[in-house]
Formats: C-alpha cells, structure tokens, sequence
C-alpha cells in the first residue's frame, strides 16, 4: 500500500502544484503520510513540511539564498534516510532537486519528476543525469513530451496544474470551464470582490519573489498613478502567498496612497477573472491569464549581473511561457505574440502604450483573445494532478 510520500517544491508556483497534487492523492489514500517543502497551501494540503520554499531566483539572487538552501537541503537529505518515502516527487527546482535525486538514488527510493526543468531553454545537458536519475517525467507542457522521450526517458505530458485550480475556483462559484469570458462568470466574481462594473479593470502583477516585487512594483505604482488622472480605470493586485510581513507592507503602502482605484487581493484567479486586461511579471500567471483569456503585457527585471549571465546561458526567443507555447506548439504562421518588455523597457510609458492600444484597438484585442484561445485548446481536456496522482500509484505497483 502507498504509504509515505515526499514532494519537494522550491517557490510559489511549484508549491501550489505541489498542494494540488497532495489533495489529489489524500483523496486516493486517505491514510497516506506526505512529507516536502513548500508553503503554508501545501501544509493546508496536509504535508509535513520539513522546510520552507527559498523565493530565490537568478544567480545573484540564488548566492544570496544560499543559506537557507543549504541547510534546507541538509533536513531534506537526512529525512529521506529517516522517513524513507516510497516515491520522492520532484517539482521543477532542478538545482536543488536533481542534487537530491542522486542522494534517493543511491537509497533506492523511486522518483518522479514534476514539472521539467527548462531544458529546452538551457543547460540541455541536463537531461543525461536526469536519464540516469530519474524513473518518470510527468510534463506540463506539451512540447516537453518529445524531448523527453527522444532520449529514451519514460515521460508524459499530463497538462497544467493550473487548468486543476481554475476549474476548481470556477466551479466554486457555480460556472464551468465553459463559461471562462462570459460577462456573467465576469459580474458574478466582481461582486464576490465588491468591485464595480462601471471601470475597466487592470491586474498587476508584480509576482511571488521578493526581488520581483522589489523590480517591478514601482513601476505599477507609477501606472496607477498616471492612468487613475482619468478616472477609467480601477486596479486589482493579487498578493502572492508565502510573501513575508517585509513586502506585505509595500502593497499596504500602495493602498493606501490609492485608496479610490488600488483592490488587494489574496485571490489572482480571480482577480484575472474580472480583469480586463493585466501587466504580468514572466512566470505561471502569464499561463493563468492565457487560460482565463486576459489580454496583457509581460514584464521582467532582473540584477544586471543575472541578466547578462542569462544572455550568455539561454537559448530561446522569447521569455514568456504564453510566448513560448505559441513558438513550440502553436503550428499556425504567421501569428502575433504578446507584448513583451525586459530590464531598461520595463517603465510606465512603454507598458501604458500597450495598454492603451489594448483598450482602444478592438482587432488588436481580439487578435491577443483569438491566440490565448488556441493556448487554451492544448490543456483544457486534461487534470494534471490525478492523473499525476496515477503516475505515482503505478510508480509504486511497478
């Protein structure tokens, strides 16, 4: 019987997968034991958490975490002799996941991995140690699949995570995944917020980490603070979980200098849901707002040192996952891409011209709907998280 499970995430994102997925398996083993790292959603799931997630990211940022990591690393490393999990579930995380793959290994404790580490993007190499490593890939996005297999890994690509929570947050207010851009889902989560009908709404989002929220949170003070002169617009924040007192104070600051058009909110499904359109820092909310069919930009600020290591290190196009899926599994061209500014672009006159110019420009609008639609088409049919939950029940039998 499966008894004892670990699942190990590493930030926000990864954690709520990470919580999903322990509902999922509770519901098939209601007796069963999880231990890992996350968050306070995936201890709401039930897990015994070992330690925190870090918030870390880039290279600066990383060195800068090092600390903590290491001596996470150290609890995760000594209770995988102690509680000695049948399956160790691995999400995304690499660096630190696939050190602790080669410890589980050498104690024969099965793995699956969770999300994939970007190798399509960089550090290609990568995938021989996790061959060698690794008993199953369960893959989010479709293109992964292929990769995977091409090298003669076990994988399959089992959706998104974040399809499992839309659907769950939709059908709580009493819609389906069909009715994702109707004005009724739209009036019936605005009045779930008190927020009114009468305003074009913008969602900012200046994501889950600490130097993101740091980067990129001045930056929609400044658009609030030029769009509100004209009084048509209201805006929602979606505070990320797991954020310390520190940066919470900085969103209560912003609400307060805004009090008439700033909305916080502990809810960014959905604040996407009564959103008109959205200014997103690069990550899964890109992904959330493609889903939910939310016009928007993305944005992205890193260290300088960060950043100029990143251009020598990867290897893609674009930098937004709702970017990257039009690239690799989107067969249609020519097709538009979203808006997106990095590092010097990311300041309020290059963001409100987009903004401006989804407002106003209904082709432009609907060509942006028209693409998030056919992002849509590729995950909708799928629930990541049981079938993931069945992955790990055959992992076990096998």
């Amino acid at each position: 019987m499966l008894e004892r499970v670990m699942i190990i995430s590493g930030e926000s994102s990864g954690e709520l997968y990470g919580s999903l997925l322990a509902y999922s398996l509770k519901s098939l083993h209601p007796n069963i034991r999880i231990v890992g790292v996350g968050g306070f959603r995936m201890q709401s799931a039930g897990v015994e958490l070992i330690s925190g997630i870090s918030g870390a990211f880039g290279l600066t940022e990383a060195f800068q975490a090092y600390k903590k990591v290491r001596d996470t690393f150290n609890k995760v490393k000594n209770a995988l002799v102690s509680f000695k999990p049948q399956i160790l579930i691995l999400i995304d995380y690499p660096d630190f996941n696939i050190r602790l793959a080669k410890k589980a290994k050498k104690l024969n404790i099965k793995i699956l991995y969770y999300v994939s580490p970007q190798i399509w993007a960089w550090r290609s190499s990568r995938i021989k140690t996790i061959g060698r490593l690794v008993d199953k890939m369960a893959v989010i996005l479709p293109f992964e699949e292929a990769i995977y297999k091409e090298a003669g890994i076990p994988c399959e690509f089992v959706g998104h995570p974040a399809v499992d929570e839309i659907k769950r947050l939709i059908e709580e207010s009493g819609y389906s995944l069909d009715d994702i851009g109707s004005e009724n889902l739209k009036k019936k989560v605005r009045l779930e917020l008190a927020i009114s009908d009468s305003k074009t709404i913008i969602a900012l989002m200046p994501g889950s980490r600490p130097h993101e929220i740091k980067n990129l949170l001045p930056v929609m003070s400044d658009i609030i603070s030029e769009l509100s002169k004209n009084n048509h617009y209201n805006f929602i924040i979606p505070v990320a979980p797991n954020l310390d007192a520190k940066h919470l104070v900085l969103f209560d600051s912003l609400k307060k200098r805004f009090p008439d058009c700033c909305i916080i909110s502990r809810d960014a499904i959905k604040s996407l849901i009564t959103s008109d359109m959205a200014v997103i820092a690069s990550g899964t909310a890109t992904f959330q707002a493609a889903l939910l069919g939310v016009p928007m930009v993305v944005i992205y600020k890193l260290s300088p040192l960060s950043y100029f290591l990143g251009r020598l290190l990867v290897n893609i196009e674009h930098f937004s996952l709702v970017n990257i899926l039009l690239d690799k599994s989107i067969n249609e061209l020519p097709i538009m891409r979203i808006k997106e500014l990095l590092q010097n672009e990311v300041n309020k006159d290059n963001i409100i011209a987009e903004i401006l110019k989804i407002s106003e420009d209904d082709k432009h609008r609907e060509m942006i709907q028209s693409v998030l639609f056919k992002i849509r088409e590729l995950f909708i049919n799928k629930n990541a998280s049981i079938r993931v939950s069945e992955l790990i029940e055959d992992l076990y039998k096998s």
